[in-house]
């Protein structure tokens, strides 16, 4: 018998208990659970993993999740616990934004730009603080389509709960929208509204 887990709204651990609540008598169907942040899928996922479940998952929309349990005999059992240590925590860091205006970094050899451009964006996955929002437009939106060898590195991020999101005038302009690969589509007015917001903004 398929269920329903309609976890939105709540933080850790309540999307991980209600989860493992459903989770409870049901060896059979598809378990689909509804969170708001990419912080909560992972914890969620994390769950399935730990039951040996098969899972997936996808972005309904800008604040709503969907992941689905295939059930197979793999319940879990009741003296099975949920506590706060199972929770991701989320490290980013309110009101930083990163904007990435090119696929290159400083001016010169294109070469070494998209080398120092590469590296940049993975040193932000290792920062202890990460940033709350990354802009990407003009030729920066290629950063985030097929091919980028930024693209992993992204994911990570997004991952993570960072918002990822591209210009979707520039995409259009570069023939590259049906290459997004990460995040989402985005437009000059929200741009200027979360570089407007932000306590700092940071540009390599």
């Amino acid at each position: 018998m398929d269920k329903t887990v309609d976890a939105r709204g709540l933080t850790c651990p309540q999307p991980v208990i209600k989860t493992k609540e459903a989770m409870k008598g049901m060896s059979q169907g598809t378990l689909t659970i509804l969170v708001d942040n990419e912080i909560a899928v992972q914890n969620v996922v994390k769950l399935g993993n730990y039951s040996g479940l098969r899972s997936e998952s996808r972005k309904l929309s800008e604040n709503e999740y969907q992941i689905l349990f295939h059930m197979e005999n793999g319940e879990l059992h009741e003296d099975d616990t949920v506590s706060q240590d199972e929770c991701i925590p989320d490290s980013r860091k309110k009101g930083l934004v990163v904007v990435l205006s090119s696929d290159q970094m400083g001016t010169g050899s294109e070469e070494l730009g998209r080398i120092l451009m590469k590296g940049f964006v993975y040193a932000l996955t290792q920062l202890e603080e990460l940033p709350e929002t990354i802009l990407l437009y003009n030729g920066g939106a290629w950063l985030s389509t097929e091919g980028s060898q930024s693209l992993e590195d992204l994911k990570t991020l997004e991952a993570q709960g960072v918002e990822i999101l591209t210009c979707g005038t520039c995409l259009n302009f570069y023939g590259i929208s049906e290459k997004l690969k990460v995040g989402s589509v985005t437009n000059m007015y929200e741009i200027t509204e979360k570089m407007a917001g932000a306590r700092s903004v940071l540009r390599p």
